[in-house]
Formats: structure tokens, C-alpha cells, sequence
């Protein structure tokens, strides 16, 4: 694993999240989004989570301005009653997959989702994406459904597996 550091993002990390993000719209279907966001949209992104729905970024350990990965948590409805439910998405740069990033941010976004005082997480994961699913279940998530053909990208259909980890459940930093 290379070594990481994980701090909050900054607005100055746009750029990085939005280059991370971009690759994924035009060649990846870990988002359905199918236009690049501009950098004004990707900084209004970014002041839109602040608070308890944050974004952590993933630097190499000693180059804090390079991102190389981030985490976030989003609002999972806009109905009140769904408050103490978040989403989380994590996302790495093409360059740095398989080094341990993504199960990095994967821990620290759920300790401050536990921290936050959040009862649980939901993991959205699209284009059948078995690594996401797996480092997912490694940190206690569990499949909780499948929504079949839903998005269609790079003229084919793409399920969703919806994963979910109950807080109360998580034992904390270092489990996976």
C-alpha cells in the first residue's frame, strides 16, 4: 500500500476532484454523468459539502497538493425523515487504483460518518464494479439490492448494486 495521507478537502483540490471525476465520465461508468463537469461546477460541488457532508481527499504522503483520490458523503434524500441516511462515494485516480487508496477513504469517510452521528451508509455502485463492491463488503457493508439495467452508458445497460452498512454495526478505523 502506498503510503496516504487523508485530510478534508480544500477548494483548492477542485481541479484534482474534477480531473478524478472527469476520467470516470468519459471512460468509466462509476458515474452515470456523461458531460465533464467545468471546474466553476466542480468548485460549487465542493462548497455544496461542507459540515456533515463532507469530502476527504487522499494525497501522497508527503505532497499534500496532489490528489490522488477523494471520498465524500452526500445527502441520500432531500425528505426529512432520511437525515440520519447518507450516501458515500469513493473515487481514485486511474494512476493509483489497486495501491490501497479507495480502502483508505473508505475507512476514514465512514468513521466521520460515524462521527457525524449518521446511522447508516449507502453505497450506490454502478456499472457492475466488483472491486468497489468488494472493499465495500470488506468494510461490513451488504448487498441490500439490485437495480437492473437502470443507466445505459457506452451503449450498454448498467445495474446499480445498492450496499449498506449499519453505523452501530461498524467496529471502527482498521477494520478493513
Amino acid at each position: 500500500m502506498q503510503p496516504v495521507a487523508i485530510r478534508a478537502a480544500r477548494l483548492a483540490d477542485a481541479e484534482g476532484i474534477r480531473e478524478i471525476y472527469n476520467y470516470e465520465v468519459l471512460n468509466g461508468t462509476s458515474t452515470f454523468d456523461i458531460e465533464p463537469r467545468s471546474l466553476a461546477a466542480q468548485q460549487s460541488w465542493l462548497q455544496d459539502r461542507s459540515g456533515v457532508h463532507a469530502v476527504l481527499v487522499a494525497t501522497p504522503d508527503g505532497d499534500d497538493d496532489a490528489v490522488i483520490g477523494y471520498a465524500s458523503l452526500s445527502p441520500f434524500h432531500t425528505r426529512p425523515a432520511y437525515n440520519t441516511t447518507v450516501e458515500n462515494s469513493v473515487y481514485v485516480h486511474v494512476d493509483h487504483r489497486g495501491e490501497g487508496v479507495g480502502r483508505a477513504l473508505l475507512e476514514e469517510i465512514i468513521g466521520l460518518a460515524q462521527s457525524h452521528g449518521f446511522h447508516t451508509v449507502i453505497a450506490r455502485i454502478s456499472g457492475q464494479n466488483e472491486a468497489s463492491v468488494a472493499v465495500h463488503r470488506s468494510a461490513g457493508f451488504e448487498v441490500v439490492g439490485i437495480e437492473r439495467e437502470v443507466g445505459r452508458k457506452f451503449g450498454r445497460w448498467l445495474d446499480v448494486t445498492v450496499m449498506q452498512l449499519m453505523l452501530r454495526d461498524w467496529s471502527g478505523p482498521g477494520r478493513i
